[in-house]
């Protein structure tokens, strides 16, 4: 009962687009990645100082609780300061049935952790890593086993990226002013 009421008064960190999480999240840290599909999650984390993406696993969807859990021990384990949930837009730019089932697993997993979440388009993340998989020559079987993971390391190393070229023009815009 106390950690409802612990919950309950507690401020939820909002789910917004990447570049509006910059000032939600502190100087250094590792960020969480993730690739929600509808039977897998793709787990990644980045290194502290968010240069580098790497996969950690994939996680077969079972109850919401049960996935948030896994996915909340895996940021704990690495210390992270924040989540970035890929967000399947359309080509076009509209957010179809998938866009708004990731919209809504991002309102209940804030529910579940005071760290921000931001938002990251992750158009062709999948498309891509699969290629890549196949021109690393990985069996079809091995792909199955690690798309998922790898998507998330790809939507997470794209906002990595894109952290870096804000802060980048930030600082310059500072130099200028």
């Amino acid at each position: 009962m106390a950690l409802l009421a612990a919950r309950a008064n507690r401020t939820l960190m909002p789910v917004v687009a990447l570049i509006e999480a910059v000032p939600l999240l502190p100087a250094r840290g590792a960020l969480i990645g993730l690739d929600l599909g509808t039977k897998t999650i793709g787990i990644a984390s980045s290194d502290p100082d968010r240069r580098l993406a790497a996969p950690i696993e994939t996680i077969a969807r079972k109850r919401f609780n049960l996935d948030a859990r896994r996915i909340l021990d895996l940021a704990a384990e690495r210390h992270a300061v924040g989540f970035v949930l890929g967000l399947p837009v359309n080509m076009d730019g509209t957010e179809g049935p998938r866009a708004q089932a990731t919209r809504a697993f991002a309102r209940n997993f804030a529910k579940l952790t005071e760290l921000p979440i931001a938002l990251w388009d992750e158009r062709l993340s999948t498309a891509a890593v699969e290629r890549a998989l196949i021109d690393a020559d990985a069996s079809r079987a091995k792909r199955k086993a690690v798309i998922d993971q790898h998507a998330a390391a790809y939507i997470l190393q794209g906002a990595l990226d894109r952290l870096v070229n804000a802060s980048r023009a930030t600082q310059s815009e500072h130099r200028a002013g």
